[in-house]
């Protein structure tokens, strides 16, 4: 029974002036044990740990503190914890911009939140989707932002773009994010208003920033019941390397599982990442890489034929980048680095043949210098270069090719003005010219931030925001003449932070104009386009996080509103597009059960009804789909330090979601238009995992991976 002997482990934080801080999580590193401080900055909690371990003490405006202990001897100590550097003292701008990590002034989300979501199932796109600003659309899994498409969000790792930041998929199959968190330290995701430094991107901008350095030599095994991972991580005087690879195989899973979908072949990828770190004098370079190989062979109904379509897909994936960043001369900065990403598409539709493939570039320069403690000024440039080819062979013979050459030069200036630890402004522009399109566009940024007392501020952005067309537009570049599709945002934010609760209102209005539009039922090469297309979209987003209110319960709650229409693609009218839900409600709560080693989490998320078009109705979008309702349960079991048990299962209650509707493009016998239900292609999804790690410490584990 000394298994369970505990231990207690007590005393006080307090900051260099011996004032008590509230709010301060206090934790034994690799172990669920641990408490929050009270209002006078004390703590206690019992532990069955012994020996020497670790003790960490963290909260958002002061440096992580880790303490050396004897468990069976730390009791009413104190921990003093020193203020960083940039803290709430100064005003924050935020207007759009929600982050999470180490080096976030105020994090919305902590890095460990991307894994522990219920429902996430890993994905860090699926977690985000619990934020205010975001879509869920689940027949697609991509990230729909405040009235804007997928491919209106840009993805960079490490300040470099990812072209191809999602899976291989097909009509109607949702999609993952291809990125894992293993190897993330920090995510900015930005729901407009954002730098100057980033372009192409019409809504929204998502910077994953991979680990600085880890702490130890470690290996992590994963046994999964959709496959398997392993990882290893090595670290040296100067360096280090982070790798990992998995192998997903659903046959297994789903002969277990029945499917709403019949698959010839059910999905498989074989994946994996790494990093490579390297410290210089005055700087940081890192190497990271990652790529993918998926299939699948699925049969799907089709409303139009008596006999389903068989797709057969095969994807191949590769994604390098290198950067570096430090510093040269008095008080000067610099970013820089390339990244290449290529993607390869084998798409077989019942008899008829596609081929595809992508080849992308980005280089990029940015230099920084402080001229003060109240003026920063940074500039840069960018070059993007995409080459995409596309053939096809039809099943009686015909056969074609498209594509496009696409070469992209930006430069950009932004300074950084503080009048007073009250008032700051940001204030840039971002100049760039596209080859293809034969255009070249200035867009100004501002964003301000105003603190009106100790603990909340209002903040207000601007910007212009251009972008190059989908490519399944302007593949027929050879045939016609494009434009670059345009936005401006208008951002008001009012954010308030203390003693591990944030609460964010933000009202915004976006103008889109240069949207493309066609005259046939599905873009083509020989559609007449034009950038005729507009729209609008407005709204608010709440959230509220707590973590402190209840003992070992942290919750958020997220709430959007929006009011948007579109009159682009062959729309004949202006109309709120089929991917938008007037209402959004994300609750997420985890709850640490110290008795049972376990964390416990639920995700349940809302959204009222989408549009869709009834073609036995004269009034186009005139449908909307019953409200979407999702309930989410896991559970993660500290079976010793370093090995963990974990469940999870995705729509607990089954609740019969539809997406929308296909219509037959033709009427039977009695003029009536016949149409199948969009579904998930399961009820629920359920997960089982065991999670095993071996570091030289014998204490770290994948919790935060889960």
């Amino acid at each position: 029974m000394a298994l369970f002997a505990q231990t207690t482990i007590s005393g006080n934080a307090v900051d260099q002036r011996g004032k008590p801080i509230a709010g301060v999580n206090i934790y034994i590193e690799g172990t669920y044990d641990g408490a929050t401080t009270s209002d006078n900055g004390q703590f206690s909690f019992e532990t069955t740990v012994t020996g020497n371990q670790v003790l960490i003490a963290s909260f958002l405006i002061y440096e992580t503190t880790r303490i050396a202990i004897d468990a069976a001897i730390f009791q009413n100590k104190t921990i003093i914890l020193k203020e960083k550097s940039n803290t709430l003292d100064a005003v924050v701008i935020s207007a759009g911009t929600m982050e999470s990590g180490d080096k976030a002034r105020v994090s919305v989300l902590k890095p460990l939140d991307i894994v522990t979501t219920a429902g996430s199932a890993g994905n860090i796109i699926a977690a985000l989707q619990t934020l205010p600003g975001t879509q869920s659309v689940g027949e697609d899994g991509r990230l729909f932002v405040r009235g804007g498409e997928a491919n209106e969000t840009q993805t960079f790792v490490d300040g470099l773009r990812v072209a191809q930041p999602y899976g291989a998929s097909t009509n109607n199959l949702p999609t993952r994010g291809r990125f894992s968190p293993f190897l993330f330290s920090g995510i900015t995701f930005s729901t407009g208003g954002y730098s100057a430094e980033y372009g192409e991107a019409l809504s929204s901008v998502l910077l994953l920033n991979t680990e600085d350095e880890p702490d130890q030599n470690k290996t992590d095994i994963s046994l999964m019941t959709v496959g398997l991972g392993v990882g290893n991580t090595q670290k040296w005087d100067k360096s280090s390397l982070s790798v990992n690879a998995s192998y997903i195989n659903l046959a297994p899973y789903q002969a277990l599982i029945p499917q709403n979908v019949a698959w010839n072949s059910p999905f498989q990828s074989l994946s994996g990442e790494t990093v490579y770190r390297y410290k210089l004098d005055k700087g940081l370079l890192k190497l990271y890489a990652a790529f993918d190989s998926s299939k699948f062979d699925i049969n799907q109904e089709n409303i139009n034929a008596v006999e389903k379509t068989r797709v057969d897909l095969n994807n191949n994936n590769f994604y390098f980048n290198t950067s570096y960043s430090g510093d040269f001369g008095n008080d000067w900065q610099i970013v820089t680095g390339m990244s290449y990403g290529y993607s390869k598409n084998k798409i077989d539709l019942d008899f008829d043949n596609v081929n595809n493939d992508e080849n992308a570039a980005h280089l990029k320069l940015k230099l920084k210098r402080n001229f003060s403690n109240r003026f920063k000024l940074s500039f840069g440039a960018d070059y993007f270069t995409t080459q995409f080819n596309e053939s096809f062979t039809a099943n009686l013979g015909a056969t074609g090719t498209n594509g496009y050459n696409s070469n992209i030069a930006a430069a950009y200036t932004e300074a950084d003005i503080f009048l007073s630890k009250k008032f700051a402004a940001k204030i840039g522009f971002r100049a760039s010219h596209n080859d293809m399109l034969e255009e070249t566009n200035v867009s100004p940024r501002i964003s301000m931030g105003y603190k009106v007392a100790k603990n909340s501020q209002f903040s207000f952005a601007y910007g212009d925001f251009i972008q190059s067309p989908n490519a399944a537009y302007i593949k027929y570049s050879q045939y016609h003449q494009f434009e670059s599709e345009k936005a401006s945002h208008y951002i008001l934010n009012y954010q308030y932070s203390k003693d591990g609760k944030t609460f964010r209102a933000e009202a915004y209005y976006k103008d889109y104009s240069n949207l493309v539009k066609y005259d046939s039922p599905m873009a083509e090469y020989n559609s007449a386009y034009s950038n005729n297309g507009s729209a609008y979209a407005k709204g608010l987003d709440l959230f509220w996080r707590d973590g402190k209110t209840i003992k070992n319960l942290e919750y958020w709650i997220s709430y959007s509103y929006i009011d948007t229409k579109r009159d682009y693609k062959n729309y004949p009218t202006t109309v709120t597009p089929n991917f938008v839900s007037d209402h959004s409600l994300s609750v997420v709560a985890k709850c640490f059960i110290t008795d049972w080693r376990s964390q416990v989490g639920f995700t349940n998320s809302f959204s009222s009804g989408r549009p869709y078009n009834n073609p036995n109705e004269t009034q186009f979008m005139n449908g909307k789909t019953k409200p979407y309702n999702s309930l989410s349960f896991n559970w993660a079991y500290l079976i010793s330090q370093q090995k963990i048990l974990y469940f999870s299962v995705s729509n607990v209650l089954g609740t019969q979601n539809i997406f929308g509707y296909d219509y037959a493009n033709t009427a039977d016998s009695s003029g009536f238009y016949k149409r199948k239900e969009i579904t998930p292609t399961a009820d629920r999804f359920f997960f089982v995992g065991f999670f095993w790690t071996i570091s030289k410490d014998k204490k770290d584990n994948q919790l935060k991976n889960l």
